[in-house]
C-alpha cells in the first residue's frame, strides 16, 4: 500500500494505491489551498480504507519540476509521514507522472508534458511510447520552431497546463494536443510500485524537490517604495 502525493501544479491530489493501482483518490484544483487541503485529504483516505500511516509500505511524492510552493508543501508532508512511520520515501518526476496519464489518450510516437512556467516558458520533457525519456527535463522558451527535431520524427502529443502557449504558435502537422489533460496522483501508482520493487528510495533527511530553476521572491507592486501610503 503506497500513499501518493501530487502538488506540483494547481492540482492538490492524493491517492492510496495497492499493487500499482489506485484504490481511492481525492483531489482539488486550487493551488492556494494545498497547505490546508493535503493533510485533510490524507486523513480522509486513510480513514475510509481503515488504514493508518503505520500500515503503509511507502509514501511517494511528485518531486518536480513545478510550483515552488506546491512542491515544498507536498515534499514536506511526504517526508514527515515517511520519517514518523519509518517507511521508504519514493520520488517521481512530475513530467513522468504526466506521461503516465497522457498515454491513456492513445498511441503517439512521442509525448511532451508541459508545465506552465510563466510568460512563454514551460517545464517540459519528451518521452517515447514505452516511457523512455528521449529529451530530459528542461525549461523551454517556446517558439514556432520548438520541438521541430522531434516533430520531424513522428507524431507528438502535447499536454499540460502550459500547452495552450504552444498550440497558438505551432504549425507542424505532427503536433497533437490534449487540451483537457489534468495531472493526478492516480498516475503515480504504477511508477511508485516500480520504484518500491526495485528499492529505489530517497534519503528522508536530505531529499529536496527538483525545482529546476531557483526561486526568486518578488515584492507586490502595492508594497514597493512609492506605492505605500
Amino acid at each position: 500500500m503506497i500513499l501518493c502525493i501530487e502538488t506540483a501544479t494547481t492540482i492538490c491530489s492524493v491517492a492510496l494505491c495497492h499493487d500499482g493501482k489506485p484504490v481511492r483518490v481525492m483531489e482539488k484544483a486550487e493551488e492556494k489551498s494545498h497547505a490546508s487541503s493535503i493533510t485533510v485529504f490524507i486523513e480522509h483516505l486513510l480513514k475510509e480504507e481503515k488504514t493508518d500511516p503505520g500500515m503503509l509500505d511507502a509514501v511517494a511524492v511528485s518531486k518536480g519540476p513545478g510550483s515552488y510552493t506546491g512542491l515544498r508543501i507536498g515534499v514536506s508532508v511526504a517526508k514527515g509521514i515517511a520519517y514518523a512511520s519509518d517507511i521508504p520515501l519514493l520520488a517521481i518526476s512530475t513530467t513522468e507522472i504526466m506521461y503516465q496519464g497522457a498515454k491513456q489518450k492513445g498511441r503517439y510516437d512521442y509525448y511532451c508534458p508541459m508545465i506552465d512556467a510563466r510568460r512563454m516558458e514551460v517545464y517540459t520533457a519528451v518521452y517515447d511510447y514505452e516511457g523512455n525519456e528521449v529529451k530530459p527535463v528542461t525549461a523551454e522558451v517556446l517558439t514556432p520552431d520548438s520541438f521541430s527535431d522531434i516533430l520531424n520524427k513522428g507524431t507528438v502529443l502535447f499536454f499540460g497546463d502550459g500547452t495552450s502557449k504552444f498550440k497558438d504558435i505551432a504549425r507542424h502537422p505532427s503536433a497533437h494536443f490534449f487540451d483537457s489533460f489534468s495531472i493526478s496522483s492516480r498516475f503515480m501508482c504504477s511508477p511508485a510500485k516500480k520504484l518500491f520493487d526495485n528499492r529505489i528510495f530517497e534519503d528522508v533527511a536530505y531529499f529536496e524537490p527538483y525545482y529546476l530553476k531557483d526561486f526568486i521572491a518578488t515584492v507586490p507592486k502595492k508594497n514597493m517604495p512609492g506605492n505605500i501610503k
